[in-house]
């Protein structure tokens, strides 16, 4: 049976999430996500993608959901805009969790790579900076600092409670999407003092 090339490549890019996530960018060679996309040739990642470097880019185009994100209407009302922020991360955090992983472990090391993440993520946090601050005016959200709210909203929904750092201390189940979205929602708009 002979495999299409977009089926290689399509296996390439989930190899090199996997990997990328467990070992990091830095820790993962090619031959390592050619072995785990069956055996692809290493020379078909210059060949599709012009080098693992830009390979990292083409997980972001293939994976990350930049489309729902630039389609949503900017001119919802504040207290809208917010809940839905806090649903679309919290989705994207329990479907794509290798995705998550590799943003937060460039974020933490500083990478060049993170000029990527941003052109992606930057457009959802600046939507939500957006919404506190018309929030704020219009006296629907109580708060003093933009910043250190939209930091504080921003490590809620990007904590990694599924770590086993936490098992330690967790004494109730996994909770379902929906649970989830619907008490981060709650302790986010009590957080903000809104006004409902």
């Amino acid at each position: 049976m002979i495999t299409s090339e977009s089926d290689v490549k399509g296996r390439i890019l989930l190899a090199a999430r996997k990997l990328f996530a467990n070992q990091g960018f830095e820790g993962t060679t090619v031959r390592q996500i050619c072995e785990e996309a069956g055996g692809a040739n290493v020379a078909l990642i210059s060949y599709h993608f012009g080098g693992k470097e830009n390979m990292f880019g083409a997980l972001f185009d293939a994976f990350f959901p930049s489309r729902q994100f630039a389609e949503v209407n900017k001119n919802l009302p504040p207290v809208e805009g917010v809940k839905l922020i806090i649903a679309e991360v919290t989705k994207f955090r329990y479907n794509d969790p290798e995705l998550v992983q590799i943003i937060q472990h460039e974020i933490l090391l500083n990478t060049s790579r993170i000029d990527k993440i941003r052109y992606y993520v930057m457009p959802l946090w600046q939507a939500l900076r957006e919404w506190l601050e018309a929030g704020r005016e219009k006296g629907i959200f109580q708060f003093r600092s933009v910043d250190l709210a939209l930091y504080s909203i921003a490590g809620v929904l990007l904590l990694n409670r599924q770590s086993e750092y936490w098992q330690a201390i967790r004494s109730e189940g996994q909770p379902t999407l929906e649970f989830t979205i619907e008490e981060l929602t709650h302790f986010v708009m009590n957080g903000l003092q809104a006004k409902l």
